[in-house]
């Protein structure tokens, strides 16, 4: 059946992505055209103009504020943990269960909307949020592994940053509120944490769905049991152009949004009423190859 058909097959991902897992192998064409000289330069990977480029642009300011947002985010998480172990009712604990899964499939349609929009639309000339947050999912298409190859605070400073409003609404939540409101709105809580735990360690499960070496056993098992984005799932997406399985932290949304076209939907309406064609500045950087 069609419906039930796989999104790429094993020849197009194998054709269209880089080998991440040997990545030296799969950067240029193994057999260039005689009449297309920049065939022979790389398609993917470090040695790629464009993926040099994009790298270059992080600055220093961007660091510090990847820094600044880290360490308020982690900070607010510990207090907000405190709060919720210390109000806790155990009876209340299926509803608690619910709300917390509920806030697992938030924060993966969310890495879905935010990928999405990312991937598709804008451009790294744009100020502020350009060079900043659009230069990334640039330089990760043309260079998927570079994500490998950042730090923590690079990797995750972004996406600790989301979280920090939800964060600090729920420790003024917890100081002014009495117990009985406390309670009233726990679940409320659950939700709300789980949704920020997961949203701000989102780019971090998407760092270990590329990284196929010397990853710790307890993530491997995440991943094969599809807890967490696994490895071979994500590989659907970084074939070219990059147009599907948009969500990143478990990637359970993935499939059902495909078979519903959701996203070429969304893509339709907008190049309708606006003329913007989608992935257009992403492909201008994936064709800088010399």
């Amino acid at each position: 059946m069609a419906f039930l058909a796989p999104v790429r097959t094993e020849r197009q991902i194998l054709e269209n992505s880089m080998l991440e897992d040997d990545p030296n192998e799969n950067s240029a064409l193994e057999t260039p055209p005689a009449d297309d000289p920049a065939a022979s330069k790389p398609r993917w990977g470090p040695r790629h103009k464009g993926a040099q480029e994009l790298a270059n642009l992080y600055s220093t300011g961007k660091r510090t504020q990847e820094c600044i947002c880290v360490g308020i985010c982690i900070m607010l998480m510990a207090v907000n943990f405190f709060f919720l172990l210390m109000h806790l009712q155990l009876e209340k604990l299926s509803t608690i269960v619910v709300a917390a899964m509920c806030g697992i499939f938030t924060a993966d349609f969310a890495s879905g909307v935010v990928h999405w929009a990312a991937d598709t639309w804008g451009s790294v000339e744009l100020p502020i949020l350009g060079k900043n947050f659009i230069r990334p999912f640039r330089e990760h298409h043309i260079d998927p592994t570079s994500i490998t190859r950042h730090d923590f605070i690079e990797t995750n400073g972004d996406n600790f940053m989301l979280t920090i409003p939800f964060l600090g609404y729920m420790v003024w939540h917890f100081v002014s509120s009495s117990e009985a409101e406390v309670q009233k709105s726990f679940w409320w809580s659950c939700y709300l944490f789980l949704l920020a735990i997961f949203v701000a360690m989102t780019n971090q499960i998407h760092k270990w769905s590329h990284t196929y070496f010397g990853l710790p056993g307890w993530v491997v098992w995440l991943q094969e049991h599809h807890v967490i984005l696994p490895r071979r799932h994500h590989r659907i997406h970084h074939v070219a152009p990059h147009e599907t399985y948009f969500c990143i932290t478990t990637g359970w949304l993935n499939w059902p949004l495909e078979k519903l076209h959701f996203w070429p939907g969304l893509e339709g309406v907008i190049q309708y009423c606006t003329g913007c064609r989608p992935r257009a500045d992403d492909l201008k950087w994936a064709q800088k190859r010399s």
